[in-house]
């Protein structure tokens, strides 16, 4: 279950990273299965399963909140996980969730950026709900999420959303790379910048893409991995 939880967590997180929680876990629940947990080897501390399924509970309930748009709700469960569990998988793992929790309700940044890849340039506009979304053309699960932005976007505007995409052209990506991306699926009615010296992704808290926060009166009002958001949450963050 903690692996499933996870993964909405890490999206383009370094591989690495990935790859050596992802193999701790797998590790961790082959144990449980199989009852060898708690039967550790020499110099291995033994591992509390009841307490690591309570955490992983807790964890999943932080998240169910979030998506019900019960920020309140999700934020005390996750001070009761830190509080009571937080040398377990999930509390360790809770820490991206916690970062993306404290940027709700706080004052939103004005969208900055060095360039603008497309003739439309974006805003935080008074009055509309503004959905910020942080990419990288190198990243296989943005390459899955941007697209659907200008759909989104049709399908979302006569309720207010404007959206605007934000990509720091790192590691193989380059300013040609985004540019053919943005052409090859058909971005030009989407704002897409790059942004300046990382200030907007430092703002909202994000440390793995896709990201997306939601900005509405001037106030961050959601903050999390743009798949979370299906036509429910929209109409509560947008309105009926």
């Amino acid at each position: 279950m903690l692996s499933l939880v996870l993964a909405s967590l890490f999206a383009c997180a370094p591989q690495s990273e990935v790859d050596a929680l992802s193999a701790r876990l797998e590790a961790v629940e082959k144990k449980i299965e199989s009852g060898a947990v708690g039967k550790p080897g020499a110099g291995a501390a033994p591992v509390d399963t009841a307490k690591e399924e309570a955490a992983t509970k807790l964890l999943t309930e932080v998240q169910e909140a979030r998506k019900a748009m019960d920020f309140s709700a999700a934020k005390a469960k996750l001070a009761e996980l830190k509080a009571t569990y937080a040398d377990t998988k999930a509390g360790k793992a809770s820490a991206r969730v916690a970062a993306e929790l404290d940027v709700v309700g706080i004052d939103a940044k004005p969208v900055e950026v060095e360039k603008w890849f497309t003739k439309k340039q974006g805003k935080i506009e008074d009055g509309k709900a503004t959905m910020l979304v942080f990419w990288e053309v190198w990243c296989p699960h943005c390459k899955r999420e941007v697209p659907k932005l200008p759909e989104l976007q049709d399908k979302w505007k006569s309720k207010g959303l404007n959206v605007v995409a934000l990509t720091k052209v790192t590691k193989s990506a380059t300013d040609e790379s985004v540019e053919a991306f943005i052409k090859e699926n058909k971005l030009e009615g989407i704002p897409v910048g790059k942004e300046k010296d990382g200030a907007m992704s430092a703002a909202y808290s994000v440390s793995g893409i896709p990201a997306a926060a939601i900005v509405k009166d001037g106030k961050v009002v959601w903050r999390g991995h743009p798949a979370q958001l299906d036509d429910a949450a929209f109409t509560k963050l947008l309105g009926s």
